[in-house]
């Protein structure tokens, strides 16, 4: 992308039809550190790659809890998402007070799409730098919704955001049916298992030469019976055994690919991704 007279304000229109300054947003979506979602019948799993500014810096935190039924996997701007964060355990929070009660996940979505979309019509403000992946549980089962800057909110059963995300989403497509399938079936995809798809297609999106380790990978889930809660660290750490013992992850199931320019996608990406630590 380059500057151009279209892109001073996020309320001017260009000849296209286009708002660059909400291009410009999403585009810092695509450069944050990755983060993958995917969901069963009875559980939602995000997966996030956290980054240090340095060897002697702590990681970023790059999974937050909303409430005990629904957190958020942020790619991007993390200030902008801490803010998002604050807004939405507000709303939670609020409606608790209120009706006694969990707040619906898609009520929260709605409101935080519009949050969003009026700050692309507003002269004195921005829109947010950050993209969410929301995982949650309610009386409907388990949700898994992806937000964007200019103010769209969509459900999935299984996606990846952020750098290199490519082969995340690569590897989740093949394997999503399995997953979302089983309410069909007498047989249900165990929490276990979706973590380790979640793993796999996080360790496709590893740039360069790093590996995914408990330092810098996050595991959150909540469904059935279960509150939202993160898997870190030692906790981490058996299921990372596991994927060694198996030999990698999304990267290997891409080796099989016929070729569909998904790694000159990915190169693209891994170049804009390394100016900016999100």
């Amino acid at each position: 992308m380059f500057r151009n007279q279209y892109d001073t304000d996020v309320t001017v229109w260009s000849p296209e039809g286009r708002l660059l300054q909400v291009e410009y947003a999403m585009e810092s979506v695509k450069q944050g550190s990755a983060c993958v979602g995917i969901r069963s019948s009875t559980h939602s799993v995000l997966g996030a790659l956290k980054r240090s500014v340095s060897e002697l810096s702590s990681h970023q935190q790059k999974i937050l809890s909303i409430d005990t039924h629904l957190g958020i996997a942020i790619a991007g701007l993390t200030a902008d998402a801490r803010t998002l964060a604050k807004y939405m355990r507000s709303e939670c929070l609020n409606h608790k007070y209120v009706y006694g009660t969990q707040m619906p996940s898609g009520r929260l979505m709605t409101d935080l799409a519009d949050r969003h979309q009026r700050t692309t019509q507003t002269y004195v403000r921005r829109p947010y730098g950050v993209g969410l992946l929301v995982a949650s549980y309610d009386k409907t089962g388990p949700h898994l919704y992806q937000t964007c800057p200019s103010g769209n909110v969509y459900e999935y059963t299984a996606t990846a955001i952020g750098a290199r995300s490519q082969s995340g989403r690569t590897y989740l497509e093949k394997h999503y049916e399995s997953v979302a399938d089983d309410s069909s079936t007498t047989t249900t995809t165990s929490v276990d298992d979706l973590i380790m798809h979640a793993l796999r297609a996080l360790a496709g999106c590893v740039s360069g030469d790093g590996e995914l380790t408990k330092a810098n990978g996050s595991i959150g889930v909540v469904g059935k019976d279960t509150k939202f809660h993160l898997i870190e660290g030692d906790d981490l750490q058996p299921y990372l055994d596991r994927l060694e013992l198996e030999g990698g992850g999304a990267d290997d199931d891409d080796d099989d690919d016929d070729g569909d320019g998904d790694d000159g996608d990915e190169k693209e990406e891994e170049a804009k991704a390394e100016p900016m630590e999100t």
